[in-house]
């Protein structure tokens, strides 16, 4: 799928905001990608995942995990394209952890997928997780990557759509100077017990 075709979808899905948004990464930005309003429709989120899953076809995987919450649908829709378990890592206290029972044993080949990647934060936790477990990272996957290719996580990352999009530190925030009211979509302060 090309660039201009992604974002009709995300536009037709009402999914690609405008505004003064506070991101997961605590980072400010005038655009605000909602994935979840793309993927609640079948044939887009059958498309975006068989898209990521070709990207890594030639890989041997075992599980494919994700970071809750936004990565959850998107990492479902692809282990079951690739036909292996799939899990997800949440936040406990503050802490990306393995919860319900999730495991990965030493040796396991384990592809990490996400909605959003800004900075990689969120990702770079679940690396760590799966990697001190001694299982190994083949790859990550992501519906949009918003620092243009900048952020490497792995050797072998693939995104559907890759662009550059203005993201502002909060203690310098042209948005805030205007005043623009601040909207915090993100799932990063949902509470887990």
């Amino acid at each position: 799928m090309s660039t201009p075709a992604i974002l009709d979808i995300f536009r037709s899905s009402g999914a690609l905001l405008e505004g003064h948004f506070k991101l997961t990464s605590g980072l400010h930005s005038n655009t605000y990608f909602q994935c979840a309003k793309v993927l609640q429709y079948p044939e887009h989120l059958m498309e975006i995942c068989r898209n990521i899953t070709s990207a890594f076809s030639d890989l041997d995987i075992d599980t494919v995990i994700s970071p809750a919450v936004g990565g959850i649908v998107v990492g479902t829709e692809v282990g079951r394209q690739v036909g292996v378990k799939t899990i997800f890592a949440e936040r406990k206290n503050g802490e990306m952890v393995l919860r319900r029972g999730f495991t990965v044993s030493p040796g396991e080949k384990v592809l990490v997928v996400e909605d959003v990647i800004t900075t990689g934060g969120s990702v770079a936790e679940v690396i760590e997780i799966i990697t001190e477990a001694g299982a190994e990272v083949v790859g990550v996957g992501s519906v949009v990557d918003r620092s243009n290719g900048t952020v490497k996580l792995v050797e072998t990352q693939f995104s559907m759509l890759t662009l550059e999009v203005k993201n502002y530190d909060p203690d310098n925030c042209p948005l805030c100077d205007q005043n623009i009211p601040l909207d915090s979509p993100g799932s990063r302060t949902l509470q887990t017990s």
